[in-house]
């Protein structure tokens, strides 16, 4: 399945939108009835959000052609990376760890299959490694670095300082994450145009508990934004 047909339903919105930590069918149903190009598994087990190989297989067969599927994981090794292939089958392998562009590249190369590589971002440093992974992943995920104490990478509900990523070179596309919620949407849409979004936390309303209610809120404030003429769309 290619990025233009799984992202046929959101063509119209504005950013690409994956909403990532789903774990049962209902609630995604929800988020692909809004236009979800994306549904992302997490497979980490210190995470509220951590499935089995087992339920992500389920789940992914259950998304089916409507949407890709990404598989979030931390500085996995072969055997992990292996088994998620074949037994989960994702579109997309989401690196959330300390993980190198080498290691990047192999992955993708060993997978055949796309890369996500995630970046905890809290201040200008932290953007001025993303060059060296630009030519090896497919896409680039800027999230909240986490908190003092956090056990999680990322998944923990904070934003950063945006105005940082003024920084980035000009026409990049990446994916924002960070404490996305129906309350700030809108003005990440209207000041970032970013190529996509990566939502978890602010739809949900407990910790790996999604919220419909929650995730409609969330698409109806991207649809509002997206009616102004200054959120217009990037192509990606």
């Amino acid at each position: 399945m290619t990025d233009q047909t799984a992202y046929r339903a959101a063509a119209q919105r504005g950013p690409h939108v994956k909403i990532c930590g789903l774990s049962d069918e209902a609630m995604i149903d929800v988020a692909l009835s809004r236009g979800a190009s994306d549904v992302g598994f997490i497979h980490f087990a210190r995470s509220p959000r951590h499935l089995s190989l087992e339920e992500m297989a389920r789940l992914t067969a259950h998304v089916g052609e409507r949407a890709l599927v990404s598989v979030v994981t931390v500085d996995a090794d072969d055997r992990l990376i292996g088994q998620i292939v074949e037994r989960v089958r994702p579109h997309i392998i989401q690196l959330h760890g300390a993980e190198t562009p080498e290691r990047v590249e192999e992955i993708a190369v060993r997978t055949g299959l796309k890369t996500t590589k995630a970046f905890s971002v809290a201040d200008a440093a932290d953007l001025e490694k993303i060059a060296r992974y630009v030519p090896v992943a497919h896409r680039i995920l800027l999230d909240a670095k986490a908190p003092k104490g956090a056990a999680l990478p990322g998944g923990n509900g904070v934003s950063f300082d945006w105005s940082l990523l003024s920084a980035l070179p000009a026409g990049l596309d990446y994916m924002l994450s960070g404490g996305l919620s129906a309350e700030n949407v809108g003005e990440a849409v209207r000041r970032l145009r970013p190529w996509g979004l990566d939502v978890s936390s602010g739809v949900e309303s407990a910790p790996g508990v999604k919220d419909a209610g929650r995730i409609h809120q969330f698409f109806d404030a991207l649809d509002a934004a997206s009616l102004d003429p200054a959120s217009e769309r990037r192509a990606p």
